[in-house]
């Protein structure tokens, strides 16, 4: 009998890319393991990528974490890297024990992921002192991004931000276009790349063909988020063609 795991899934409201990017690299998975993941998702509220709106979207994430909550979920993942990372320095942590929180008082405890921690501490598992990152955000914000890696130990030495702040429009960047892009990034000191800071925009197809151009690892805020969620589970890490950080050699406890 088949291994059954429901993943709750907390998205902006605008966010269209989580919901396609994570349960596809999940669903590589079963004819391997013998799993089935189910999809459950709880929606804040944001339109437009502005601190403002970021504000009031995280406000409504305890909300979201006690419906999902509801659906006895075996794990929970926060999808707004930014929205964690325009709270200030570390409050991924805040957030995940928050959220978490919620799930205990409601009967139905689970682990909680946020993007934004997923990130931090992928970085960490490969041992990246100093990346290179692309960003869809306005300038400010990918400042706020870079301060919160900085301050989490974290050089980034190299970054491109497409200054995009509409959040539908993200999701409709051409993910082809990001190998070009970090190719003209300056990456000879870097020790991995974030080809996509931002779950909303999409990079998975083109994850491994950035790691196997430039030679260094490559990853996403989508990526970092799916290795916790089976990390969390108990799973495998393993993904098949999304670059090193889900090559099932991180996680040796499990």
């Amino acid at each position: 009998m088949n291994d059954s795991f429901r993943i709750g899934l907390i998205v902006p409201s605008s966010n269209v890319t989580m919901e396609t990017e994570i349960p596809a690299m999940l669903n590589t998975r079963p004819d391997l393991y013998g799993e089935e993941f189910t999809f459950h998702s709880s929606r804040m509220r944001m339109q437009s990528v502005t601190q403002e709106e970021l504000e009031q979207m995280d406000e409504q994430s305890k909300h979201c974490a006690t419906l999902l909550s509801d659906a006895r979920c075996d794990v929970l993942a926060y999808a707004c890297l930014i929205g964690i990372m325009a709270q200030g320095p570390g409050y991924h942590e805040e957030s995940e024990a928050a959220l978490h929180q919620q799930t205990v008082e409601n009967g139905g405890d689970a682990p909680v992921v946020t993007s934004a921690g997923a990130l931090v501490r992928a970085i960490k598992r490969l041992e990246a002192d100093k990346i290179a990152l692309i960003a869809p955000y306005v300038e400010e914000l990918t400042q706020t991004m870079i301060d919160y890696f900085e301050s989490a130990g974290v050089d980034v030495i190299d970054y491109e931000t497409l200054e995009c702040p509409d959040n539908l429009e993200v999701a409709q960047l051409d993910q082809r276009n990001l190998v070009n892009i970090a190719a003209d990034l300056d990456t000879d000191a870097a020790d991995a790349l974030v080809l996509s800071s931002c779950v909303q925009m999409p990079s998975l197809n083109s994850i491994q063909a950035a790691e196997d151009t430039l030679g260094l690892p490559v990853f996403s805020a989508a990526t970092a988020t799916t290795y916790e969620i089976l990390d969390n589970l108990g799973l495998s890490t393993q993904v098949p063609g999304a670059g090193r950080l889900l090559s099932g050699g991180l996680n040796e406890g499990h």
